[in-house]
């Protein structure tokens, strides 16, 4: 079995709107500091592309957070260049309000991001519990997982192929919140998948949806209630602790 470096260097990027960023960077701290040879950088955004690109790993939950064109290219080489991101929620998600449409909308802005992490945030529906199901059980990230309710966001994203998918949903219907509100053609949704980037990868998990009491404003000064999502949900915080254990140089996952 091949030995783990006396140190590893991880870059945690956790930041944007709509969500409760200080509860998610807690809950993966405490995840990240199961391994004491893990030493992490935190931060809101990408700006310092050069921390990350000296990093070992990237673990990522954005809402809304984006790079510009430039430093998406550096993360794409960074990444191919045998580097493994852990993608996490919203990572995927640009958002803008349409006055036109009254609507949410995805602008394509940064397409070497989406293309890097094999999909885009396009919409989803009103929170409620669906099902995840494990597509290939013989994979190690997967391997032993049971099939599960999320009561969480469910993703529905315009996907940039080849991707593995590893756990993946159905759902068919409209979301009229959104410009892309047309869901009525019944197919998977990928809830947890591998892309290969040249001789790296990411791992994209869209799970992990948290908001708290302050965190619709300016829209609203105080949200009804507290969500917490998959948080709550063993399977999840299983499935996070073996995607930290894929990014991590010389891991036996694959």
């Amino acid at each position: 079995m091949a030995l783990l470096p006396a140190r590893v260097d991880a870059y945690l990027i956790v930041g944007g709107r709509y969500h409760d960023i200080d509860f998610v960077r807690s809950q993966l701290l405490n995840l990240l500091g199961e391994h004491p040879r893990i030493r992490t950088l935190v931060a809101g955004d990408y700006r310092d592309i050069e921390a990350i690109e000296r990093a070992d790993l990237l673990l990522t939950y954005t809402v809304d957070v984006m790079p510009d064109e430039e430093t998406a290219n550096r993360l794409n080489r960074w990444v191919a260049s045998g580097k493994r991101w852990f993608a996490l929620h919203g990572t995927n998600s640009v958002l803008k309000w349409s006055k036109q449409d009254k609507a949410w909308t995805a602008p394509r802005v940064v397409p070497t991001l989406m293309q890097t992490l094999g999909s885009q945030f396009l919409a989803h529906p009103p929170i409620a519990p669906y099902r995840v199901e494990v597509t290939d059980p013989s994979h190690p990230l997967v391997a032993g997982i049971e099939a599960f309710s999320a009561d969480d966001e469910l993703y529905l994203s315009a996907l940039h192929p080849p991707i593995e998918v590893l756990l993946q949903t159905r759902w068919t219907g409209e979301t009229p919140l959104f410009v892309d509100s047309d869901w009525t053609q019944d197919e998977p949704r990928p809830v947890l998948y591998l892309k290969q980037v040249g001789s790296g990868s990411v791992l994209y998990f869209t799970l992990g949806h948290a908001r708290g009491q302050y965190d619709m404003r300016p829209l609203m000064e105080e949200y009804p209630t507290v969500e917490r999502g998959s948080w709550n949900t063993p399977a999840f915080i299983e499935l996070l602790r073996r995607g930290i254990c894929w990014a991590m140089p010389t891991s036996s996952q694959s």
